[in-house]
């Protein structure tokens, strides 16, 4: 049999796509049909994948041509022997939230990750009022360390007060010592402080890290759209998902159910097989020159990424789909695991102007009927600006299927701070701005921002009337219409 016949080649593909057979060729899945009789002790055994194995054997001893490359091989041998340890870099309400959900999987599943996370915490100092249960009349009124409460208390008594936090939570004032040796880093804070953050993190972190983005919005300017998780990524030579839905972080704190979206698209350096070519496996032939670790990642435009991924070590569980909903799953909250970051990312941005909408309408006296139009709307725009701008990397299912979607856009719309303060703004006839002036207490609405935003990003494509319902938002946020132009601005929406 030469080296170049059918034959042989059938024999490697087995080796890379069935490494059981070339390891362990008397162990078989129990199946009744297909039994095969035990090896006798001492008699030479006879299955398929023993002769595979002896045939593979004296081809790789007569040359290297057929050598499976170490990278493809390495990925496929042995049971992973390392854990995933977790960082939660901010710790703010939905940060607090987001790392309680965090340290119960991590304890739950002592198999696949360390129990300790880290959560970075950027350090305050916080007076504990008489009425707290934590309050220490030794201290007094004395100011004492955000770490330091968290850590004896087990609460962040300033962002999510009332709440028990897991013990295995350890709150660290270094963003450097907090992310040493973590696998897996989640981002949950601010975007303003992103850059800042990165900053500290480049050279510190592990080459092969993954990150979550929990940070909801997009960065757009007259020329682009940028994403949080790629802003994390390409600052921190590292690929990131994003984490979005309807999600209202005190619910969640408090164990009331429901649903969010993890959107993570596997690098191909972290695939743990050999690269099959062909449209199905039983007419597939394995490349044995091109690996994963060759193949270079996409952005979410479907481009060649900036960033030149290492690939997660095979001694660790592979960070993939199913060990990403094992990390952030709980019986009150549910977990739906996609690949469309760009969609994910753009349905909990373009769900805030929608939300401005349906206050308006909602203040105006219009009832249910309105809001709903709106709404409806609001959803086909989003899909349109997801497709239109990021190309086939986006789905329309994001958006209409998923928590990250229709679920984020229905509970901002019924009671969201962007819904809010545009109600109140109409039915006190004054503007938004002096509504968030002196109902947010110093915070700032996104839907204003990113409504000024998008409209710049549409005017410089000439493709503001395009989108009636973003631009109607604007126009009324600056005064050029009223809420009572919004039927007649959306009247041509059947022929957008």
């Amino acid at each position: 049999m030469g080296l170049d016949s059918p034959s042989t080649l059938k024999i490697v593909a087995t080796m890379l796509l069935r490494p059981l057979d070339l390891f362990c060729p008397t162990e078989f899945p129990d199946s009744s049909s297909h039994a095969r009789p035990a090896v006798q002790s001492g008699a030479r055994p006879h299955t398929a994948g023993a002769r595979a194995s002896q045939a593979a054997r004296r081809i790789t001893q007569s040359s290297n041509h057929f050598q499976v490359p170490q990278r493809a091989k390495m990925a496929t041998l042995g049971a992973p022997t390392k854990k995933h340890k977790v960082t939660i870099v901010g710790s703010g309400n939905w940060g607090s939230t987001i790392a309680k959900i965090i340290a119960e999987n991590t304890k739950a599943h002592p198999e696949l990750f360390e129990e300790e996370v880290q959560m970075w915490v950027y350090e305050e100092e916080v007076i504990i009022e008489k009425d707290s249960k934590h309050y220490d009349p030794s201290i007094g009124d004395q100011p004492q360390k955000l770490t330091h409460i968290i850590n004896k208390y087990h609460e962040n008594v300033k962002y999510l007060p009332n709440i028990k936090l897991p013990a295995n939570i350890i709150a660290n004032p270094s963003v450097v010592d907090a992310a040493t040796n973590s696998t897996v880093l989640i981002f949950n804070l601010p975007h303003q402080f992103i850059g800042r953050i990165s900053k500290q993190l480049v050279g510190n972190i592990l080459p092969f890290a993954r990150g979550i983005s929990c940070i909801k919005g997009v960065e757009v300017t007259e020329s682009e759209i940028s994403l949080f998780s790629e802003w994390i990524g390409e600052g921190l030579g590292i690929y990131c998902g994003a984490l979005s839905g309807a999600n209202i972080a005190n619910e969640i704190a408090q164990e009331k159910w429901c649903e969010t979206t993890i959107a993570y698209d596997p690098p191909p350096v972290d695939s743990r097989v050999a690269t099959p070519t062909g449209p199905s496996p039983s007419s597939s032939t394995v490349n044995l020159t091109i690996t994963p670790a060759d193949m270079p990642h996409k952005d979410v435009l479907g481009r060649d990424s900036k960033v030149r991924l290492r690939a997660v070590p095979s001694d660790y569980p592979p960070l993939d789909h199913g060990l990403f909903k094992t990390l952030f799953y709980r019986p009150y909250f549910h977990v739906r695991m996609v690949s469309d970051v760009a969609g994910v990312s753009l349905g909990g941005a373009l769900k805030n102007i929608v939300a401005l909408a349906a206050g308006f309408v909602d203040g105006r006296g219009w009832g249910d009927n309105a809001k709903a139009a709106v709404m409806r709307v609001g959803l086909l725009e989003m899909v349109k600006f997801g497709k239109e701008f990021f190309g086939q990397t986006v789905h329309a299912g994001t958006f209409t299927e998923e928590s990250c979607g229709v679920a984020d856009l229905i509970t901002s719309c019924s009671g969201g701070r962007n819904f809010r303060c545009a109600k109140m703004a109409v039915e006190r006839g004054v503007s938004v701005d002096e509504v968030e002036a002196t109902e947010l207490n110093g915070q700032k609405l996104q839907g204003t921002s990113t409504a000024k935003e998008v409209n710049s990003f549409l005017k410089a494509k000439g493709r503001e009337d395009e989108y009636p319902l973003f631009t109607a938002v604007l126009d009324i946020l600056e005064g050029r219409n009223t809420v009572d132009d919004i039927p007649a601005l959306l009247a041509r929406v059947d022929d957008v």
